[in-house]
C-alpha cells in the first residue's frame, strides 16, 4: 500500500510541477472567458453561458489542485471561498466563487503572458465583430435613439420627445460598448509593451482614439483614454517618476476620492433629484451647495447619479447595501461600478474587493510600476461612471490577472 501511495504522490507532483497541463488548463479556461466576454459585445446571445459558466469554473478548479500552495495560502483561499459561498447561498449567484477561484488559479502564471495572450485574443475577438458588421454579414454598424444630450428638464418635466441622433457600434450593440473596448485594449496594450512604445506611438493612439470618439460621440471615453495616454507617455519619458512615492500616493487619494463620490452619490441621489426637479419648477432647488454641486455632475455623467432613484426601493442606494446583498440586486443595473461593488456583491465581499484593490496599488509601489499605477488608477475613475469592470464575465477586468499574479505576495505579507 505505501509503494501504491508513493507512486500516486510521484504521478501528481510530475504532472504538476513538470507536465504542461497546469498551464493548458489555464489557458483553455481564460479563453473561453475571454469569447464569452466578446461574445457580449456582439448582437448575438448566448445560450450556453450559464454551463460555460461552469465549465470555466471547473478548469480553473483543477488548475488550482494542480498548483502548488503553502499551508497559509490555502487557509487564504479557503476563507475567500468561504465567504463567496455565503454570497452565492443569499443570491444563488456564483460569480464571486468563480472570481476567488480564478485569481488564485493565476498563481505560477507570468502576469505579462497572460495579459498579452488577453490582448491578442480580445482584440481578434473585438476585430471579427467590427469586420462582421461593416461587411454587412451580421451585426449593426450603427444606433439611432435619444443619447440624453438634451437638458433634463426637456425631457423629464415636460415630457418633450428627445432628439434622436445616429451614432456607430460597429457591431457592439451600442456605442457606448465600441468605446469602452477601444479603451481596454489601449490600456492593455500600452501596459504590455509600455517598455517598446515611443512617443509617437501615444500620438497615434490618441489619434485612433479621436476617431473612435467621432464614431460613438462618447466624451467620456476619449477623456479617460487621453489622460491615461498622457500618464503612461510621462511615466515612460520621465523614468524617475516611477519611483516617487508620491505618484503612488496620489494615486491611493484618487482611487479614495473615487470611492468617497461612489458613497456620496448612493446616499443622496433621491435629493439630488428632488433638487433639480426643485429648480426647474420653483427656480430654487431648496437644498445645500453640496447637493446642487452633485446635481451639476450628475448632468455631466447623463444622470448616472439619479439613475439609481426611480425604482420602487431606490436601488442602488445606500440603504439597499447588505452585508452579502440579496437575490433580487441581481435584476437591477447602472452604471456606476463602484456603487455597483457595493449594492450587487455586497458590504462584506465589497470590502474585501476594495481591500485587494489596495494591496494592489501597494504592490504597484514596490515593483515601482509606473504604467501600472496609471492603469490602476484610470480604471478606478473609469469604474466610477461605467460599469465594465464589475461583470459576472471575468475576461471583462484585468485587475484580477494583476491580483492573481500577486497572490503568492499577499500571503507572504500575512505571514510578516
Amino acid at each position: 500500500m505505501a509503494a501504491v501511495k508513493n507512486r500516486i504522490q510521484d504521478g501528481y507532483r510530475r504532472l504538476r510541477d513538470e507536465s504542461p497541463l497546469p498551464r493548458l488548463v489555464f489557458y483553455i479556461g481564460l479563453t473561453i472567458e475571454l469569447l464569452m466576454v466578446i461574445i457580449d459585445k456582439s448582437n448575438y446571445v448566448n445560450p450556453m453561458e450559464g454551463w460555460l459558466f461552469r465549465v470555466t469554473f471547473l478548469l480553473f478548479a483543477g488548475k488550482l489542485l494542480l498548483t502548488k500552495y503553502e499551508l497559509r495560502e490555502w487557509a487564504l483561499i479557503f476563507l475567500l471561498e468561504g465567504i463567496a459561498f455565503l454570497f452565492y447561498r443569499v443570491t444563488g449567484e456564483n460569480e464571486l466563487i468563480r472570481m476567488v477561484t480564478f485569481v488564485a488559479a493565476c498563481r505560477g502564471i507570468p502576469l505579462r503572458e497572460a495579459l498579452k495572450y488577453t490582448f491578442f485574443v480580445t482584440f481578434a475577438g473585438c476585430l471579427c465583430i467590427v469586420l462582421l458588421s461593416v461587411t454587412g454579414i451580421y451585426g449593426e454598424i450603427s444606433l439611432t435613439q435619444d443619447y440624453g444630450r438634451e437638458a433634463a428638464e426637456e425631457t423629464r418635466y415636460i415630457g418633450e420627445a428627445a432628439e434622436e441622433e445616429t451614432r456607430y457600434t460597429l457591431g457592439m450593440g451600442h456605442p457606448n460598448a465600441l468605446s469602452c473596448m477601444a479603451f481596454m485594449l489601449t490600456a492593455l496594450g500600452v501596459y504590455v509593451w509600455f517598455e517598446r512604445i515611443k512617443w509617437y506611438g501615444y500620438l497615434l493612439l490618441f489619434v485612433v482614439n479621436t476617431g473612435v470618439c467621432l464614431l460613438t460621440g462618447s466624451k467620456t471615453g476619449l477623456i479617460i483614454t487621453t489622460a491615461f495616454l498622457l500618464g503612461t507617455c510621462l511615466m515612460h519619458l520621465v523614468k524617475p517618476f516611477q519611483r516617487k512615492a508620491v505618484f503612488y500616493l496620489g494615486g491611493l487619494l484618487v482611487f479614495l476620492l473615487c470611492l468617497a463620490f461612489s458613497v456620496d452619490a448612493a446616499v443622496c441621489a433621491q435629493r439630488v433629484r428632488d433638487a433639480q426637479w426643485n429648480a426647474f419648477y420653483y427656480q430654487n432647488p431648496r437644498d445645500n451647495k453640496h447637493i446642487v454641486a452633485l446635481g451639476k455632475i450628475d448632468s455631466h455623467i447623463s444622470g448616472r447619479i439619479t439613475a439609481l432613484t426611480g425604482t420602487t426601493n431606490n436601488e442602488g442606494m445606500i440603504h439597499t447595501w447588505y452585508p452579502f446583498s440579496a437575490p433580487d440586486h441581481m435584476n437591477y443595473y447602472f452604471d456606476m461600478g463602484w456603487v455597483k461593488v457595493f449594492y450587487r456583491y455586497g458590504l462584506i465581499p465589497g470590502a474585501l474587493y476594495v481591500a485587494a484593490n489596495l494591496f494592489l496599488l501597494w504592490r504597484l509601489w514596490k515593483r515601482r510600476d509606473g504604467c501600472g499605477l496609471v492603469l490602476f488608477v484610470m480604471f478606478a475613475v473609469y469604474t466610477v461612471i461605467e460599469a465594465h469592470l464589475i461583470s459576472v464575465y471575468l475576461g471583462r477586468n484585468y485587475l484580477l490577472l494583476f491580483m492573481g499574479a500577486d497572490f503568492a505576495a499577499a500571503t507572504s505579507a500575512a505571514k510578516e
